[in-house]
C-alpha cells in the first residue's frame, strides 16, 4: 500500500510539473543565446563594421558567462533543497531526482528564457574554450583605436594558444606602441585559482613567503570554490558514446545508472580541469598537493611551524608515506612538542597523484637522477652514497627548485669521445649553463662549408618545409633535405658530390652527438634539414622579432606557467638536436639557449663556419634564434630520436640511395629499381 501512495503522488508530481511548464514557457524574460551573437560578430567582421564586432562579441562573453554561472547557481541551490541522502528506496530516490530537475530547470529559465535557446552547438563551444571570440576583438580594437582593449584580448587568446605566431608578434607591436603598458595585457579568462598560484610561486622563489602564503591560501579557496562550481556543472545532461540517452533503447534502470556513471567521470575529470592551463592537453602535475607543499616550507620559514606541521599533514593525504615529507612532519612534531590534524581536505581530491619512476642516465661521467617533475615541484635531496650537488654547491638535505639533482660519483670525463680528432671542444653544458648542451668547433672544414653552402644556393626557392618564411616575414627561408638534395644530384641540377657531402656530413653529427652524451643506444635521424635564413633588404629597421621564436624540440613551450608540454603538435618523440653552422659572415642570428621563461637568456652562440651545438630536445634547453639582419645564415638542422620506431622515412630512402651508389661506383647511371621520383615534394 505504501509504494502504490508513493508512486500516485509521484505521478501528480509529474503532471503538475508538466503543465507548469507549459503554463511558464512563454511568461520568462530570455538572454540572447551567445551562439547567435557570436555568428552577428563574425558577419560584422566581414564587412569591416568594427563597433558592431566589438558590441555583438562582447555580449557573447557576458551572455556565455551568465548562462554558466546560472546553471552553477540554480544547481547547487536546488541540490541543497533536494539531497539525495534523504532517499532510500527506488521511488522516493526518482522522486529526488524529478524535484531537483524541475527546480533546477525553474530556477534557471527564470535568469535566462528557454533553456532550448541556449543549446549551442559543439562547435561554437569549442571556438570559446579555444577563446576564439578574443581573436576577433582584438583585431576590432584594433581598427577603432583602442589598444588598451586589444593589447588585453591579444593577451588572453595568446594564453590558450601560445603556439599562435601571429598573435606573439601582434603582442610585440603592442608593447612597442604608445598608449599601452604592461598593466593592460592582462588575462580577461584568468583562473582565480591559477592566477593566485602562479602569483604566489614567483613571490616564493624571491623568498617572499608573507605575501606567498597569501595567495596560496587565497589559491586554495578558489580552487575548491571553482571544484564545488566544476561538479555543478556536471548535473546536467550527459553524453554517452557519442550517443543522447533519449536515442537509446535501454530500460529505464540503465538509462539512469548510464547518466549518473558519466556524471561521476565528468566529476573526477574536474581535478584534471582545473589544474590545466588554457590551451593545454596535459595537467601540472601534483597540482593540489603542491599547494600544502609550498606553504608548509613557506609557514616554517616564517617560523610558524604548527602552521607548517598541518600542511605538511595535509600534503601526506595525497600521499602517504612520502619519505621527504614524512621526515618534515617528525621535525615539526619535535619542535612543537605534539602532533597536529592535517587541515581540512575534501575526500574527494585525495586521489594518489603519484611521482613518476626516478630515471638514472650515466651522462657526462656523471650518475644524474632525473625526476620529471613540474619545475615548481620543490625537490627534497638527501645526502646518501655521495653528495647532492646542483649547479656546484652541495645540498645536503636543503630544499631546491629545479627538475634534476646531480649525484656525483664520480668526475670521469666532461663528456664521451669526439670520435673525430679534428672536432674541437668548445663549451660543454656547465659553460652552457645548463644540462646536457655542448658547443663543438671543426666539425667541417671551410672547403665543406663553402661546398655545402654553395649547394643551398644552387637550390634556392625549396622553403621550409615549404613555407618561405615560416618564422618571419622578414627574412626568406631556402633549404633542401638529404633525399632531395641526392634527387637533384641525380638530376644534374646539383653536383652529386655536394649531395653526398650532405648526407655524409649529417651522418658525422649523428655520431658525435652519439658519442659525446655517452648514449647506450643507437641514435636514428627524425628530421634533417639544410637551411639559410637572408634578411629581407629594406625591412630590417626597428626589428623586434626573431629569426626563430623560443621554443623546445620535443614539447610545448608554456612560459606563463614554466611548464613544457609533450603532447601534439610537438615532435614528442625527439631526444637530441644538433645546430651544423656553414657560415659566420652576416649579422644578428646568434643562437641563444633561454630560461623556460623565454626571455632570461642563459646562453649565446655566434655561428661560423664547422661550429656545431648539440642539446637534448626536452624543456630544459628553450632555444631560439636571433634576427638576421643583415646577409644569409646557413646550417644543417638535426634532429634525432632513440625510437627506432621514428626514424625518418626519407633518410632511409637516402641510405639505399648511398648505398647504390657506393656500389655502382663505377657506372655512370643509377639502379633504377630504387624507384625513386625526382618529383616527390618532401
Amino acid at each position: 500500500g505504501q509504494f502504490i501512495k508513493l508512486n500516485l503522488v509521484t505521478l501528480q508530481f509529474i503532471l503538475s510539473i508538466a503543465l507548469q511548464a507549459l503554463l511558464l514557457s512563454s511568461s520568462y524574460g530570455s538572454l540572447e543565446p551567445y551562439d547567435l551573437l557570436y555568428n552577428n560578430a563574425v558577419e560584422a567582421f566581414y564587412r569591416n563594421d568594427y563597433k558592431d564586432v566589438v558590441r555583438h562579441m562582447e555580449g557573447a562573453l557576458r551572455s556565455y558567462a551568465e548562462v554558466r554561472q546560472t546553471k552553477v547557481r540554480c544547481r547547487l541551490r536546488c541540490q541543497n533543497q533536494h539531497p539525495f541522502d534523504s532517499a532510500s528506496m527506488d521511488l522516493q530516490f526518482f522522486d529526488v531526482v524529478l524535484r531537483r530537475s524541475y527546480c533546477q530547470n525553474e530556477c534557471i529559465e527564470e535568469k535566462v528564457g528557454t533553456q532550448s535557446m541556449h543549446k549551442i552547438s559543439e562547435d561554437v563551444i569549442q571556438d570559446f574554450h579555444r577563446r576564439i571570440p578574443y581573436n576577433y576583438l582584438q583585431l576590432a580594437y584594433q581598427k577603432l583605436k583602442q589598444l588598451d582593449k586589444a593589447a588585453a584580448a591579444a593577451h588572453t587568446y595568446f594564453q590558450a594558444n601560445p603556439e599562435s605566431v601571429e598573435m606573439d608578434q601582434n603582442l610585440e607591436q603592442y608593447k612597442a606602441l604608445e598608449g599601452t603598458n604592461l598593466d593592460h595585457f592582462v588575462d580577461r579568462e584568468a583562473r582565480p585559482h591559477q592566477r593566485s598560484f602562479s602569483a604566489g610561486v614567483k613571490l616564493y622563489d624571491n623568498a617572499n613567503y608573507e605575501e606567498a602564503i597569501s595567495l596560496f591560501e587565497e589559491a586554495l579557496q578558489e580552487y575548491y570554490r571553482a571544484d564545488v562550481e566544476c561538479r555543478a556543472l556536471c548535473q546536467g545532461p550527459q553524453r554517452f558514446e557519442e550517443q543522447d540517452h533519449i536515442l537509446y533503447r535501454y530500460s529505464l534502470y540503465q538509462l539512469v545508472s548510464d547518466h549518473f556513471t558519466q556524471v561521476l567521470h565528468c566529476e573526477h575529470e574536474c581535478v584534471r580541469d582545473l589544474s590545466t592551463r588554457p590551451g593545454r592537453l596535459s595537467p601540472m602535475e601534483n597540482y593540489l598537493p603542491l599547494h600544502y607543499d609550498y606553504l608548509q616550507f613557506a609557514y616554517y620559514q616564517l617560523n610558524m611551524v604548527e602552521e607548517a606541521l598541518a600542511c605538511a599533514q595535509s600534503y601526506l593525504l595525497f600521499h602517504e608515506g612520502d619519505e621527504f615529507m614524512t621526515e618534515n612532519v617528525e621535525y615539526y612534531r619535535e619542535a612543537i612538542g605534539h602532533d597536529l590534524k592535517p587541515r581540512e581536505v575534501r575526500p574527494w581530491l585525495l586521489i594518489n597523484i603519484s611521482l613518476r619512476s626516478v630515471m638514472t642516465d650515466m651522462t657526462r661521467g656523471n650518475l644524474i637522477i632525473h625526476y620529471p617533475l613540474s619545475k615548481w615541484q620543490p625537490l627534497y635531496c638527501k645526502a646518501g652514497r655521495g653528495s647532492f650537488f646542483v649547479g656546484g654547491h652541495s645540498l645536503g638535505t636543503t630544499a631546491i627548485e629545479g627538475l634534476t639533482c646531480f649525484l656525483i660519483l664520480c668526475v670521469c670525463s666532461v663528456g664521451g669521445p669526439l670520435v673525430y680528432d679534428s672536432v674541437q671542444l668548445i663549451q660543454n653544458s656547465q659553460a652552457l649553463n645548463g644540462t646536457q648542451r655542448v658547443l663543438l668547433d671543426d666539425v667541417m672544414s671551410v672547403e665543406e662549408c663553402a661546398e655545402l653552402k654553395n649547394l643551398t644556393i644552387t637550390m634556392a626557392g625549396d622553403g621550409y618545409r615549404g613555407k618561405m618564411s615560416p618564422h618571419t616575414p622578414n627574412e626568406r627561408f631556402e633549404g633542401a633535405t638529404v633525399l632531395k638534395a641526392l634527387q637533384y644530384g641525380y638530376e644534374g641540377r646539383v653536383p652529386l658530390k655536394s649531395a653526398r657531402l650532405f648526407y655524409d656530413v649529417s651522418e658525422r653529427a649523428r655520431r658525435i652527438i652519439e658519442s659525446y652524451f655517452l648514449l647506450n643506444s643507437t641514435l636514428h635521424f627524425s628530421y634533417t634539414h639544410l637551411v639559410c635564413r637572408t634578411a629581407i633588404t629594406g625591412q630590417q629597421d626597428h626589428r623586434n622579432d626573431l629569426s626563430h621564436p623560443i621554443h623546445a624540440d620535443n614539447c610545448l613551450l608554456d612560459p606563463e606557467a614554466n611548464e613544457c608540454w609533450k603532447e601534439a603538435p610537438a615532435y614528442t618523440y625527439r631526444d637530441y638536436s644538433a645546430l651544423l653552422y656553414l657560415n659566420g659572415d652576416f649579422e644578428g642570428g646568434e643562437f641563444i639557449f633561454t630560461e623556460m621563461d623565454a626571455k632570461t637568456v642563459t646562453a649565446q652562440v655566434k655561428p661560423k663556419c664547422g661550429r656545431m651545438v648539440g642539446f637534448s630536445s626536452g624543456g630544459e634547453n628553450p632555444h631560439g634564434v636571433r634576427a638576421v639582419t643583415r646577409g644569409q645564415r646557413c646550417a644543417v638542422a638535426l634532429w634525432f630520436t632513440l625510437d627506432p620506431l621514428f626514424r625518418e622515412l626519407e633518410r632511409l630512402q637516402a641510405d639505399e640511395v648511398v648505398q647504390a651508389l657506393d656500389n655502382q661506383s663505377s657506372q655512370s647511371k643509377w639502379d633504377t629499381s630504387l624507384n625513386i621520383n625526382p618529383k616527390d615534394e618532401l
